[in-house]
């Protein structure tokens, strides 16, 4: 069967064809067959350049061998035992050796999972039962997070289901703004259990801290005993071997990893001082749990993964970064488009849009439109990227410098249709 009809027959099983909403667009998906390396190939055989890497986790590409014979040898003697394993003190050593906040870690088995439980933790840890989040973050699919872009109480429900007397304790604010957060603490500091921020925003498309930023975060809420919560389910093992904590030279409280530290697997992790994680049951009174955390699988992906992780590697993988944003940015100029060319590291994204973007309320004003129609050009010419200008683009060390090279003439010859 081809895409379309399997997204036909989906349509009846799943709502909306799909199992998470950010894998739809029109008229249908593209199904995947198969994947390895930079490549993926569609059921009918289409070969892609795979710059979404499922949403970021697969730094190494697909399939990497090592991965892959390790988790095979992993799954022939047991796939979950629940109980504990030594390869799960291995992998809490290395990340705790390469995290700079990481003292201690729970291994939960997503992203959405860290960050629920990071909160309930900062909420025990502190006492105070409110929280910040910045307008236009994702911190998962739990109902303290799923907040609409407005700013503090007054804030909604972003999703039906949640009842307003959940969200009144999520407080929101502009990302980039240090006046906007010093009003709101002011306002409220002796409720605010946490401040949780996205280091780099990589859900509304790639937006950086502005300089000096993430130092006032620290500041402030070391300030007014409010805990400070990096987000790094994207920039976590991205940015740098410590993520964006060594990146930029900013140590929080608490962290919040998946993606990459599960190779490829699900897996998430919270981590933070001791002080603050020995609150976590059973030593403590903050309740977590969860049948596959730790799950063997995902740990021994994880530690295939992280080990490949050293300097070379990333000074080779940011070196294709840096060589693809400023290529970009000079297609861009000779085609006098006034767009924006975002991004850092092995991450990037075009922003249709006139304005620098430093928060969600520019965002938002992007041409979603022309964004469409560039997406599905690259489609077309062989690159497969997220299907949202509210999303972040990705390479791997798997991307060769001739996989590059297509991926720049697709990107210039799709700009141009966009254009017309």
């Amino acid at each position: 069967m081809n895409s379309k009809d399997l997204f036909n027959e989906s349509k009846r099983y799943f709502p909306g064809g799909v199992n998470s909403p950010v894998r739809a667009f029109k008229p249908y998906p593209v199904f995947i067959e198969k994947a390895k390396g930079s490549k993926i190939w569609d059921v009918e055989g289409n070969e892609y350049i795979d710059c979404c890497l499922g949403y970021g986790p697969l730094i190494l590409g697909h399939s990497d061998s090592n991965v892959i014979d390790n988790v095979c040898s992993q799954a022939s003697i047991g796939t979950a035992y629940g109980a504990p394993t030594e390869n799960e003190i291995k992998l809490a050593k290395m990340v705790i050796d390469r995290v700079p906040c990481a003292e201690m870690i729970r291994f939960v088995n997503s992203g959405t999972e860290a960050t629920m439980s990071a909160i309930r933790l900062a909420r025990g840890f502190n006492g105070k039962n409110k929280i910040v989040k910045f307008e236009g973050s994702y911190h998962g699919a739990h109902d303290y997070v799923l907040v609409k872009s407005g700013s503090g109480a007054a804030a909604l429900p972003d999703s039906l289901g949640i009842p307003e007397d959940t969200t009144k304790n999520t407080l929101t604010c502009p990302y980039n703004d240090e006046d906007a957060l010093k009003k709101l603490i002011v306002d409220e500091k002796d409720n605010i259990a946490a401040v949780i921020v996205e280091p780099v925003m990589g859900n509304i498309g790639c937006v950086e801290p502005n300089n000096g930023y993430l130092e006032f975060l620290r500041e402030i809420t070391e300030e007014n005993n409010i805990l400070l919560i990096f987000d790094e389910v994207i920039t976590g093992f991205r940015l740098s071997s410590g993520g964006a904590q060594t990146y930029y030279s900013i140590t929080p409280d608490l962290v919040t990893m998946g993606k990459i530290i599960g190779g490829g697997f699900p897996m998430g992790a919270f981590a933070g001082k001791h002080e603050i994680m020995e609150m976590i049951a059973p030593e403590g009174n903050v309740y977590q749990a969860g049948t596959f955390n730790g799950n063997p699988i995902s740990v021994k992906a994880g530690i295939s993964t992280l080990n490949k992780l050293d300097q070379d590697f990333y000074k080779n993988l940011n070196k294709k970064g840096n060589y693809l944003r400023n290529q970009i940015s000079e297609i861009v100029d000779n085609l006098d488009l006034n767009i924006q060319t975002v991004g850092l590291a092995s991450m990037f994204q075009i922003y249709f849009n006139r304005d620098k973007v430093t928060n969600y309320e520019i965002a938002k004003k992007s041409d979603i439109e022309r964004f469409s129609i560039y997406f599905h050009e690259l489609l077309d010419n062989g690159i497969f990227i997220p299907p949202s200008q509210f999303e972040c683009n990705f390479l791997s060390s798997s991307h060769s410098n001739e996989d590059i090279e297509k991926l720049l003439i697709a990107i210039e010859d799709s700009l141009k249709i966009a254009w017309k």
